[in-house]
């Protein structure tokens, strides 16, 4: 039976500093997260011990492969919300606390949003007269360059990764019809010199290899990260790095629940030889995303043809059998109804008028605000006015923000993203994480996902292992906590 879906996501934002000839972007991040931390006037670093980016989950990697490097010189603290933040390579990144299911998923990866409105505020607070950080969430700089928008996901080390490959996949290429940010133009050519008015994905046009261990260079579509973060023998965490960071609700709820509802299955085995492996994946990941007509069938390795569409309907079907046979207990059944609901509905839209979900997914909110202003103005796509309305349109502050200013329909209140920009889930081990943190962070000498490092004073380090994600809510733990004034109680209490 497919394990609980313990679930996440990691943001890397684009970065200006503006008001000064010299804008190097790890400075910038740097500070942008130094002064938010410096408000809260707490800071607990990161513990680097248990990092091991290279494990490869194919138990070998590519020769030539190069595993992402872990700075560990770079800003980086954990926050009583249980999430990490962070300068990553030249970005500043947004890590959520590990959250139970998608809907939670989406509740803080909003959050974060908040949290980098904030850092800006606070760094306007210590720059020079002149100078301020603007920061968008989005994934590509138009210089070449691209950042990721990462997804990790709990699994059952039994399934064997090579299903996994065969089966998440196809799903991983077609889904970018509801989970794309969209984007004008393109960066890489296209055959034939085709030209490119507008994307559904910001990230397509950076990847390069079906399977792989980079993350930064020959970018794969499936990432082979063998890095669980939890106890290696019963788990491993899928690291899904070919997603667009979205700002509309609807497209971050389906990224993750419909990848959830596809990964129970493929740890059921509920596939049987129902195949939909691309002759091309990198090409159909391509050719997709330059589609936003959703009509181009492609080649699929049995010599059938299928769309985006017709796959992610296939996927449906499988899920409601899945669901009426086996139950959503990997997802939660409540969320994970919706999430098949919410799955249909999209589907449903994107085969009728695609233009009647623009409150709903990015892509389109973002087609119809810019095509609207083109034909207005007569305009062509390569106009640079519409590359500026699209970076716009992620840009994080409220009043410049040209995705705040659509009708979108909202998945989470506003009042509770407000809580959970302090406030930890309360069922997966991010509640004691964040609850320690709150109370005793001048204890804590460095967290990771796994562990808590308590600095006491007098006795050596002690390390507090947290390898169960769903070990440590707030119905666990809540008591314990209640009965301690100090760490030094919570450790003996721990201890026996």
């Amino acid at each position: 039976m497919a394990i609980p879906k313990v679930c996440g996501i990691e943001t890397e934002y684009g970065i200006v500093l503006r008001g000064t000839g010299d804008s190097n972007p790890i400075a910038a991040s740097s500070v942008l997260i130094n002064a938010y931390v410096s408000d809260l006037q707490r800071r607990v670093g990161w513990d680097f011990e248990d990092e091991s980016p290279g494990n490869d989950a194919r138990g070998f990697a590519r020769e030539g492969s190069m595993p992402p490097e872990v700075e560990t010189h770079l800003v980086n603290a954990v926050l009583t919300n249980g999430a990490r933040y962070y300068v990553d390579h030249a970005h500043p990144e947004f890590s959520t606390p590990e959250c139970a299911d998608p809907l939670q998923c989406v509740l803080y990866d909003k959050a974060g949003e908040r949290i980098l409105t904030r850092s800006m505020e606070a760094a306007a607070r210590v720059l020079p007269a002149g100078q301020d950080i603007v920061v968008y969430k989005n994934n590509s700089d138009r210089k070449g360059n691209s950042y990721g928008c990462h997804e990790n996901y709990l699994m059952d080390r039994q399934a064997p990764f090579p299903r996994i490959v065969h089966h998440a996949m196809p799903h991983l290429i077609t889904r970018q019809i509801y989970t794309g940010a969209g984007k004008v133009g393109t960066e890489t050519a296209q055959p034939g010199g085709k030209e490119v008015s507008f994307q559904l994905t910001q990230r397509a046009d950076f990847f390069e290899e079906e399977v792989g261990l980079e993350t930064t260079l020959k970018r794969p579509i499936v990432n082979t990260r063998d890095e669980p973060h939890a106890d290696a023998q019963k788990y491993r965490r899928l690291h899904v790095i070919v997603g667009d960071a979205n700002l509309a609700e609807v497209s971050t709820f389906l990224k993750v629940g419909v990848t959830v509802v596809v990964l129970c299955m493929i740890e059921d085995d509920w596939f049987g030889d129902k195949d939909f492996t691309f002759a091309s994946p990198v090409q159909a990941l391509r050719r997709i995303s330059c589609d936003p007509g959703l009509s181009e069938a492609l080649p699929l390795a049995d010599g059938t043809t299928a769309t985006a569409l017709d796959i992610q309907w296939e996927y449906l079907d499988l899920a409601r059998k899945y669901a009426e046979e086996r139950g959503l207990g990997g997802v939660g059944e409540e969320v994970g109804e919706e999430v098949l609901r919410r799955w249909e509905e999209v589907l449903s839209g994107l085969e009728t008028d695609p233009m009647s979900l623009a409150d709903q997914l990015d892509w389109v909110a973002k087609y119809r605000l810019i095509d609207g202003y083109r034909q207005r103005h007569d305009l062509s796509w390569s106009d640079p006015k519409l590359a500026a309305m699209d970076l716009q349109y992620h840009d994080v502050r409220p009043s410049r923000s040209l995705f705040a200013r659509l009708p979108m329909q909202r998945m989470v209140t506003e009042e509770s993203v407000t809580e959970a920009i302090t406030e930890p889930p309360p069922d997966t081990r991010a509640y004691f994480r964040g609850r320690c943190l709150q109370r005793w962070a001048s204890c804590i000498s460095a967290a990771n996902w796994d562990s808590l490092v308590f600095d006491l004073g007098t006795d050596p380090l002690r390390r507090v292992p947290m390898m169960e994600p769903l070990r440590g809510t707030a119905a666990m733990v809540d008591s314990l906590l209640e009965r301690c004034s100090e760490p030094a109680e919570l450790l003996e209490l721990l201890g026996s």
